[in-house]
């Protein structure tokens, strides 16, 4: 067995401080959600009421149970039972900001019997996105990627699924945009992915598990990404996770994968041509998707249930998109930046990696020279802008 790294101390990440980034997403993200959701839907006066409700609680009250009755009401009394009756700002910042989500879709009323059940409140957003000039360019330039020899098609995928994890829309909210993509990644295991996924170029039984992030502009790379994997045989599986339900404003569920490859299908050219190829491989098995209640908890990874754990373990690897999952996956805790990866992750059951545009404080395995190099350049928010990106390998 190899030696696990001793992990230091580090404080979970809450947002009590004013001058915090957490801070900022509680008191002036999630504020605006609630008013954009009301503006994007006819919602009557009980879902007006009961989004007015979540906003004066989450900017100065506390925090309150789920309603009697709810289906999920006796795992989030477990998961919360130490957070009831306190603020907002002094719960951990991954939990504050997983129950707002699961509050506000008890405000628009998508559990509860009736019209507006299964009715998903971010949907709007994510499919006027893949509606976007930016978007359709994005597709247009498959064409000349096609034409690339295969070893570079595959770092322009991966690095156009890397940083498509800023077409973010809850990060949109708050944020000025994102930086150019030349910004050098701050850890780059491209070559050591390359090599798990690829290797002979068989697929050899090879099974990806790619577990998603956004949907929309982030999810289409991500599925092209994919497409190329079983295209070439460098796996022979794959399967796609998302969430059982709406969270976290643009997080992918499986009816936005099918807006994606119905996009892709019927953008033409090789973008139209890969669309029929994944939609080809969902029809056979090749592509699956899978969307386990666990992706929408407040919990790390570490506390993943044994079914989820079992099919990480029958993975080749498994690949975490974007920041949610990453702090998720090494621990939501401000690590100081050079605590190893393989330390935060060595519970996990098998190889795994992470692709993430940084847009949280928390950050792992980072070189000594490249934390000074970044303080030394005076960027404070190198950890939260989007402006700088990772991939991670953990064989």
């Amino acid at each position: 067995m190899p030696e696990v790294p001793v992990l230091p101390e580090a404080p979970v990440i809450r947002g009590d401080d004013p001058r915090s980034f957490p801070h900022s997403v509680l008191a002036e993200r999630h504020p605006a959600l609630i008013r954009k959701v009301e503006d994007a839907f006819p919602y009557g006066p009980g879902q007006r009421r009961a989004l007015g409700a979540l906003l004066d609680s989450a900017t100065g009250g506390t925090i309150e149970p789920l309603a009697e009755g709810a289906a999920d009401r006796e795992r989030w009394d477990a998961w919360g039972r130490d957070h009831f009756g306190a603020s907002w700002f002094a719960a951990p910042f991954l939990w504050a900001e997983s129950y707002f989500y699961r509050r506000l879709l008890e405000a628009v009323g998508y559990f509860t019997p009736g019209p507006w059940q299964g009715v998903d409140p971010f949907r709007p957003f994510k499919l006027a996105e893949l509606r976007t000039p930016e978007a359709a360019g994005e597709l247009a330039a498959l064409d000349r990627t096609a034409r690339l020899p295969e070893e570079e098609q595959w770092r322009a995928l991966l690095h156009g699924s890397l940083w498509g994890n800023r077409a973010d829309l809850g990060f949109r909210l708050t944020s000025g945009g994102a930086a150019d993509d030349g910004s050098p990644l701050v850890a780059d295991d491209s070559e050591a992915l390359r090599s798990l996924l690829t290797g002979d170029g068989a697929g050899g039984g090879r099974t990806l598990a790619l577990v998603a992030d956004n949907a929309g502009r982030e999810l289409v790379p991500d599925l092209l990404l994919v497409d190329h994997l079983l295209r070439h045989r460098h796996v022979e599986r794959a399967v796609l996770h998302v969430k059982p339900h709406p969270y976290y404003v643009s997080d992918a569920t499986t009816a936005d994968v099918v807006d994606a490859l119905r996009h892709l299908a019927d953008a033409g050219a090789e973008a139209g041509r890969a669309g029929r190829r994944l939609w080809d491989a969902m029809a056979d098995g090749t592509l699956t998707v899978g969307a386990h209640a666990f992706f929408c908890a407040p919990l790390p990874y570490a506390d993943m249930p044994d079914d989820l754990r079992r099919e990480f373990a029958g993975a080749t690897l498994t690949v975490m998109k974007g920041d949610l999952n990453y702090r998720r996956l090494v621990g939501d805790r401000l690590w100081p930046p050079t605590t190893p990866f393989e330390g935060t992750t060595a519970y996990f059951p098998g190889p795994v990696a992470a692709l993430r545009t940084l847009k949280s404080d928390v950050i792992t395995g980072l070189t000594a020279p490249t934390e000074a190099a970044l303080a030394a350049a005076g960027e404070q928010r190198w950890r939260t802008s989007g402006s700088h990106a990772l991939i991670q390998v953990r064989p």
